[in-house]
């Protein structure tokens, strides 16, 4: 920790502010097992039979999809993660949140991460005000705190621009529109770790713009946001740093222009 210089016959000032880390990833590996690949019809049925019966199973193929990855974030940061497909991005995510378990390595969290994907789930049959509701509920926050946010949520959404679309069932929303709900939920609350997989590629640029200034002001209110997408310029817009992953690798962790760059002259 760097400390501010003395000054002679006064107070000390107080020591530069402290980096303090969120999450740590140490050496971490991550393994998919695929049971039961490539054992044609009835295949299904055979492999649960030999479960039951612990006889085994055959074909097991294991997917090493993260290959030891290590970086500590920080409170304050946005950290874009980069990469092309299959290569690691949502499955880190997931593993921070907890939903993964690493076959080696370990994961440190300061608080609880908070996953947000675009197939986040919310219930079709209900109606998009009884979603905001039951997700706010579900984050942490009272009834009386969802009650004070649901405008801002509806307003922050667009839900609504083009109709009562609030008062329907989730079922007969658009993709985009369901998924400017589930980020209009996520952003209402203040999160320790917000982890973001390919929100921000939904809907146009003004809900984009929207995202992009309320995740930069999560950042000054303490809290670590990860953001996964495929889009360049929604990562500079809001990243200060970026990890790129490749084939479950790290190779490159650093600052946002520097990092896309060189993954923009791999990929060309």
């Amino acid at each position: 920790m760097a400390v501010a210089e003395q000054q002679p016959l006064a107070t000390p000032p107080k020591a530069a502010e402290a980096r303090v880390p969120t999450v740590i990833v140490d050496d971490v590996h991550i393994v998919y097992k695929v049971y039961g690949a490539g054992t044609g019809k009835g295949s299904a049925t055979a492999a649960l039979s030999r479960l039951l019966l612990r006889r085994g199973s055959p074909n097991v193929r294991r997917v090493h999809a993260v290959r030891g990855v290590s970086f500590t974030a920080y409170r304050g940061e946005a950290i874009g993660i980069i990469g092309s497909n299959g290569s690691g991005k949502s499955t880190i995510l997931r593993a921070i949140a907890g939903l993964l378990p690493p076959e080696s390595g370990k994961i440190y969290t300061d608080g609880q991460p908070s996953l947000l994907g675009v197939n986040a789930a919310l219930m079709n049959d209900l109606t998009g005000a009884t979603n905001v509701m039951l997700g706010g509920l579900a984050m942490g926050m009272t009834q009386e705190e969802v009650r004070e946010r649901y405008q801002g949520i509806v307003d922050f959404s667009g839900i609504n621009e083009k109709g009562d679309f609030i008062s329907l069932p989730m079922r007969t929303y658009s993709s985009g529109m369901a998924a400017r709900l589930r980020f209009s939920i996520a952003a209402a609350k203040n999160h320790d770790v917000l982890m973001i997989d390919e929100a921000l590629a939904t809907g146009d640029r003004a809900f984009q713009r929207r995202s992009e200034a309320r995740i930069r002001e999560l950042r000054k209110e303490a809290g670590t946001v990860f953001l996964v997408s495929h889009n360049n310029t929604s990562i500079r817009d809001t990243c200060d740093r970026v990890v790129w992953l490749e084939k479950g690798e790290l190779l490159m962790d650093g600052p946002t222009d520097e990092v896309i760059k060189a993954y923009e002259k791999h990929t060309k």
